[in-house]
């Protein structure tokens, strides 16, 4: 349904998640002007009906004022970015940061922004490949004024009530956690909630990963293995025959179970794509908010083994325990595969 409160605003940054913005945006009536590196993007999405920009102070010299700037960059980026629209901003004119910066950087630019009275708000951003459709769940952080002024923009992105069913126990009224929007506080209080809902996700992939591979290795007892004074034998191989089809049980996972998630949902197409995932290299990228979320816990002295232990997986899947691993394999005397007792 189309927006009754159609606003302008500008989009820095046209990878999959800005231009998904930018159409749901347009879908709703909002009109858009979009600035990228990249030419092929910005002429994309002119053809699909936004605005196109050349460079940033074009993008600024075709919004009207009070001028809107969404940055959908990674977080290495922004602050020089920011540093450029500073430039050509003006007072009244607010700077939205919906990528993943640190928190702690959102408050220091909201300071750097103040003495001239252009505004910021942070807006933890989730949706990934589907949010076009569902829409996308917004954490934000920043001035009452401002934020409420985006209302609108923020509406529009944000999947609304929906399908879903209304919470048992709430008996709040209002508010626009049920429409997938929350103004959670002043400045970094969105991309801290990000950042801990991204260390979660951590926790949640990791539990689905570990267990699949549990299921998958049920057939241990069918298989043979080593035997010697330095490898465990299996005790009961008959309790471990099963060969279960681990795309079978992702896909039935999918439906009324209480792990069902989009998480199980991605495993689910993956593993029907490539049922060996022959097509993944095993390698775990983590952009920072595990980690930033591991030492806020550290911070807080909260525990948070889960998250923690999840962070370290991804190191270990890009290779960087090996020469832990070395260390071990030494203090066992294990050396160019052949392994001698240790004392």
């Amino acid at each position: 349904m189309t927006t009754d409160t159609p606003m302008q605003l500008g989009m820095v940054g046209l990878g999959r998640m800005g231009a998904n913005l930018v159409r749901r945006l347009m879908r709703d009536g909002h009109r858009c002007v979009v600035y990228d590196l990249d030419t092929d993007a910005v002429k994309e999405m002119e053809k699909e009906g936004a605005t196109a920009a050349s460079s940033l102070h074009d993008l600024v010299d075709r919004l009207e004022q009070p001028r809107n700037v969404w940055l959908m960059l990674p977080a290495g980026v922004v602050q020089s970015t920011l540093d450029q629209l500073a430039a050509l901003l003006a007072a009244d004119d607010t700077v939205i940061d919906g990528g993943n910066s640190y928190y702690r950087d959102d408050i220091t630019r909201a300071r750097q922004l103040a003495p001239s009275g252009i505004h910021y708000v942070d807006c933890g951003t989730s949706g990934g490949v589907w949010g076009l459709e569902r829409g996308y769940c917004l954490m934000i952080g920043g001035e009452d004024e401002p934020v409420a002024r985006l209302g609108p923009v923020f509406r529009t992105i944000a999947p609304g009530v929906g399908d879903a069913a209304p919470t048992p126990g709430r008996t709040r009224s209002g508010g626009t956690a049920p429409e997938g929007y929350l103004h959670c506080g002043p400045s970094g209080a969105g991309h801290f909630v990000k950042m801990v809902h991204n260390g979660v996700e951590y926790g949640m992939m990791a539990a689905i990963g570990e267990g699949l591979s549990i299921i998958k290795h049920a057939d241990a007892g069918l298989r043979s293995r080593t035997v010697d004074a330095e490898t465990a034998p299996l005790r009961e191989p008959e309790a471990y025959r099963y060969e279960i089809d681990v795309a079978e049980v992702a896909e039935v996972w999918r439906r009324g179970s209480v792990v069902g998630s989009w998480l199980v949902d991605l495993v689910a197409d993956a593993l029907a794509r490539s049922p060996e995932l022959d097509a993944y290299s095993g390698r775990v990228s983590d952009s920072g908010e595990g980690r930033w979320t591991v030492l806020a816990a550290v911070d807080e002295s909260v525990p948070a083994p889960v998250i923690t232990n999840a962070l370290i997986e991804r190191y270990e899947s890009r290779g960087l325990g090996q020469f832990t691993d070395k260390v071990l394999s030494a203090m066992r005397g294990e050396f160019g595969g052949h392994a001698e007792k240790a004392g």
